[in-house]
Order: C-alpha cells, then sequence, then structure tokens
C-alpha cells in the first residue's frame, strides 16, 4: 500500500513531471501512476536521490541523465522472436491469411509495430514475411512501420545491429541467412532492413495513424490507465483494414468497446480480427 505523499513532496512530483514533459516530450499522465512512480524510484536510487526534489536537482545540473531515466521510463528490454508461440501463429496463419488478401490488384501489405522499441519485432514480422514469400517477396510493396515515444531507441532501430542477448532466441539458420556477424554483433542484411520504416509516434495524443493489414502492439498497453487502454484498443480498430489483425501481449486483455468489435482469431496467443 502507497502512503500519501505530503504535500511538498507532491509538488515537486508534479514538478518532475513536467521536467519530464518539457525536455522529454513524454507524457506521463497517461501512464499508471504505480508504474510510473517505480519507474522513477529506479532512477533515484541509482542516483543517490533520496526525494523527487533532489533528483530534480540532479537532473538539471547531469542532463546525460534525461537520456537514463527515458531508458527506463520506456523499459527497452526485448529480443528477436519473443514470445515463439505467438510468432508461429503469425507464421502459419496470419501472415499467410494477409498474403492471401493480396492475391489481386496492388501487391501492398502494410504492418504497424506500435511500441516498436530497437526494432526486433518489426524485423522479425520482414524476416517471417520473406521466409513465406521467398522469390515473391520483391514483388510485394512491403511497408513494416515501427513507431516510438524514445528518439534514441528509434535510431538503434534503423541502424538494425543486434547483441547476442537481442538474438538468443533466433535459429542458426536465419541468423546466416538474414545477418552478417561481425565477431561482435549482428547486422541485418538490407533486403530485411529497408521494408521497415522508423517514426516517433505517441500513441495517445500522437498522429493516428490507418491503411494497416496488421497491429502489434505487445506489452505495452498494460502500462497506460484503463480508460486509455480502451481509447487505445478502438484507435487500433480504427486504423485497421477490414479483416486486419491485432496482435496483443499475453498479459493484455481486450477492455471497452472494442471487445465487442474484434473476433477472436486466435484468443491464447491474443490475436484478433476486424
Amino acid at each position: 500500500m502507497m502512503l500519501k505523499l505530503e504535500s511538498s513532496e507532491e509538488q515537486d512530483y508534479s514538478k518532475l513531471k513536467n521536467l519530464i514533459k518539457k525536455n522529454l516530450e513524454f507524457n506521463c499522465e497517461q501512464y499508471k501512476d504505480s508504474h510510473f512512480r517505480r519507474r522513477i524510484d529506479v532512477r533515484m536510487r541509482a542516483t543517490g536521490s533520496k526525494n523527487f526534489g533532489e533528483y530534480i536537482r540532479y537532473l538539471t545540473t547531469h542532463k546525460e541523465e534525461f537520456s537514463q531515466l527515458m531508458d527506463t521510463l520506456t523499459v527497452n528490454v526485448t529480443n528477436f522472436f519473443r514470445n515463439s508461440e505467438t510468432y508461429e501463429v503469425v507464421e502459419k496463419e496470419v501472415l499467410p491469411a494477409i498474403i492471401k488478401s493480396k492475391s489481386t490488384g496492388l501487391r501492398s501489405i502494410r504492418i504497424w509495430s506500435a511500441g516498436c522499441s530497437i526494432g526486433v519485432e518489426a524485423y522479425s514480422i520482414a524476416i517471417l514475411l520473406h521466409k513465406i514469400l521467398g522469390n515473391n517477396f520483391s514483388r510485394y510493396n512491403i511497408q513494416i512501420i515501427g513507431t516510438d515515444i524514445d528518439k534514441d531507441i528509434l535510431k538503434r532501430a534503423e541502424e538494425a545491429v543486434y547483441s547476442e542477448l537481442e538474438m538468443k532466441e533466433v535459429p542458426t539458420d536465419i541468423r546466416n541467412k538474414y545477418f552478417t556477424y561481425d565477431g561482435e554483433n549482428y547486422h541485418l542484411k538490407n533486403e530485411i532492413k529497408k521494408v521497415a520504416k522508423f517514426r516517433r509516434n505517441d500513441l495517445i495524443s500522437g498522429e493516428k495513424l490507418t491503411g494497416f493489414d496488421a497491429i502489434f502492439c505487445r506489452n505495452v498497453t498494460i502500462y497506460f490507465e484503463k480508460h486509455l487502454q480502451e481509447k487505445l484498443y478502438m484507435d487500433f480498430y480504427d486504423s485497421l483494414n477490414k479483416g486486419g489483425f491485432f496482435v496483443m501481449g499475453k498479459t493484455e486483455t481486450l477492455i471497452g468497446p472494442s471487445k465487442d468489435l474484434f473476433k477472436p482469431f486466435n484468443p491464447r496467443e491474443r490475436i484478433y480480427q476486424k
């Protein structure tokens, strides 16, 4: 149970949120307060700050702390093909259904990785599309859009260079086919890299994106307040083409109006269809 903060401490907490919003363009209000405070506490302990006031002073005199704070707030821990069971359904059922729907007319496939972090989800999907399409890969206009609020993380996504830890679930045959190894890191090959584009976008207050065949937003909405989750799921519903797929995290659940609009495709893997 969280103790109620003293009024001066509460004022410092508000000042800190404003400082973060101004310097990082990070909207603190959209996150669950308990989650947000836990993340701030991680950096307060790391910097030896005993309270919010001390941490504000630390931030204003150590500008480099802002990037450390952003990393902590956005929890950028991820790797290729995370939750392999989900990717198995995506490879065997979701992507083939999308490809089949493009058998006539424009062969354009648009997929959104929302909260893309360092790009491993976007590139995992691109690799699976290449595996399925083979020589036909270049005959499709494939656009995978990755969005996040962390500019530094987006730069990493664009570079597409990954450590052994981030590659831990990648089978050897895929490593050999789609990456080059420099003795320390893995570099994604350009044929896959070029289909993904990354941009900064705030899911709540940012530009609304539309026209997608699939949206992946996994382990992101768990940090949002309930009313914002409801709004987000409706935004995703509206962003999908008819018959489009929505893939969410294993610990996340559809709530609000979207619950009745989406039809279950594979509920166990949290995959739904418009």
